[in-house]
């Protein structure tokens, strides 16, 4: 059950380490959450390219697409995969490389003071239940763990980088996903 954080690791989710990761900036407290949408190949589901791309392993030759990325040096803090699966590549106290060149009420950088959470799907397509109700339960830790984290600073990539990034896309249903947070102020617990 994801039931607690400690030491800015869920209780619950694998760990996997990314070194795409460093220092948040010196008294600034975590107050934004960043919803991502990721798959690889594009439009392929499972298997090891994500954690590859996260952990610096991804082999151009395993697919076209990855020589373009390959050399890429980026991460997430959590990623939810289409199962409900939740792996964590860096903890909340550091900052992963997931934003890029953002921008949030006019403070730029988002990387400094947000948390990114990838959903494993593709931008114009449907997410599973089962990741929602995932994403809920940890929005809930989250919430929990760091109240500067509310609803009216929780964003997608595409609205601190827009133009650049459009992810979660519109296959993303914000509305259910803010219902099931409201629904009945009850904490969602979801098993592994």
């Amino acid at each position: 059950m994801l039931n607690a954080i400690k030491n800015h690791w869920i209780m619950g989710a694998t760990p996997i380490c990314s070194p795409n990761c460093g220092e948040r900036p010196a008294h600034r407290h975590i107050d934004l959450l960043v919803i991502h949408c990721i798959s690889l190949p594009p439009g392929e589901y499972g298997g090891p390219y994500i954690t590859d791309l996260f952990t610096n392993k991804l082999e151009s030759g395993h697919h076209p697409y990855f020589c373009e990325i390959a050399d890429h040096r980026v991460s997430s803090h959590l990623l939810i995969r289409r199962d409900g699966q939740l792996v964590q590549y860096v903890p909340f106290d550091r900052r992963a490389w997931h934003a890029g060149d953002s921008c949030f009420e006019d403070e730029k950088d988002c990387n400094d003071f947000s948390i990114g959470i990838e959903l494993e799907g593709v931008d114009d397509g449907p997410f599973e239940y089962i990741q929602y109700q995932r994403l809920v339960a940890v929005t809930q830790l989250l919430m929990e763990n760091y109240p500067g984290i509310t609803m009216e600073r929780i964003v997608g990539h595409s609205d601190i980088a827009p133009g650049r990034k459009t992810d979660p896309g519109s296959g993303f249903d914000w509305a259910l996903y803010r219902k099931l947070i409201s629904d009945h102020g009850t904490k969602i617990k979801v098993g592994q």
